[in-house]
């Protein structure tokens, strides 16, 4: 009777105190991590906001562990559901993507085991909706892509010194949904449909990253449509 009495005035006084027991970790509370073992989750406060929290975390004996956490920036346009984005509008596609490759202008951070692509002066992300390598790597670039449409990356030396590919609209480009998703490091403001870390943060994420655990991210908000939690 005496500790039901001693719980019940320690529960009471926690709630009075807004120290409520913390829920699941975020991962947990999500409806698909991807299967892997390893998430980042990257969350803004809305569909409006700029920027929010990326958070790298590691499932180890069935519980999600964050690994490390950092300020993150969203495009400027904020963020929309990937399946109704459309090209050009600086907006970053909510969803869940796998992390394809790791390229960068800068060599990999030691202990990087991410395929990882240097790039070269001849290196370019083709955008060109009417190329055949429409959301690809090029080196160099084909013909069929103008390079008024596509990112010369060595062109980027802050952003693209580390970065890994997010896999939005890679495995099956739709014309006209975007192309070029990156997570890559902090320019001076917001990105144009990217995710962005500051430059250790992004070192730290690589070294981090492993293959062979299936690594994902997962881009929303905390309510709303894009939400990464729906009920």
């Amino acid at each position: 009777m005496r500790r039901r009495l001693v719980t019940s005035l320690v529960s009471a006084s926690c709630c009075a105190l807004g120290l409520a027991p913390a829920g699941p970790p975020l991962p947990a509370r999500l409806a698909d991590t991807g299967g892997g073992s390893q998430l980042i989750t990257a969350e803004a406060p809305d569909a409006g906001s700029t920027t929010g929290t990326l958070t790298w975390w590691d499932l180890r004996h069935g519980r999600w562990t964050a690994a490390g956490t950092a300020p993150a920036r969203f495009g400027s346009g904020g963020l929309v559901e990937g399946g109704e984005r459309e090209q050009g509008t600086n907006t970053t596609p909510a969803g869940l993507y796998d992390l394809p490759f790791g390229f960068g202008i800068e060599a990999a951070p030691a202990g990087t085991r991410v395929k990882y692509r240097p790039v070269k002066e001849s290196s370019w992300w083709c955008q060109d909706n009417d190329s055949r390598a429409y959301n690809r790597w090029t080196d160099p670039l084909p013909a069929d892509c103008r390079a008024s449409e596509s990112e010369h990356l060595v062109s980027y030396r802050t952003q693209y010194a580390h970065a890994l590919v997010i896999g939005f609209n890679y495995r099956h480009p739709v014309r006209g949904r975007g192309a070029g998703i990156f997570l890559h490091v902090n320019g001076k403001a917001t990105t144009a449909g990217c995710v962005s870390v500051p430059p250790d943060a992004m070192a730290e994420i690589l070294r981090w990253t492993d293959p062979s655990r299936h690594p994902h991210i997962a881009i929303g908000t905390a309510g709303g449509a894009t939400a990464l939690v729906r009920h």
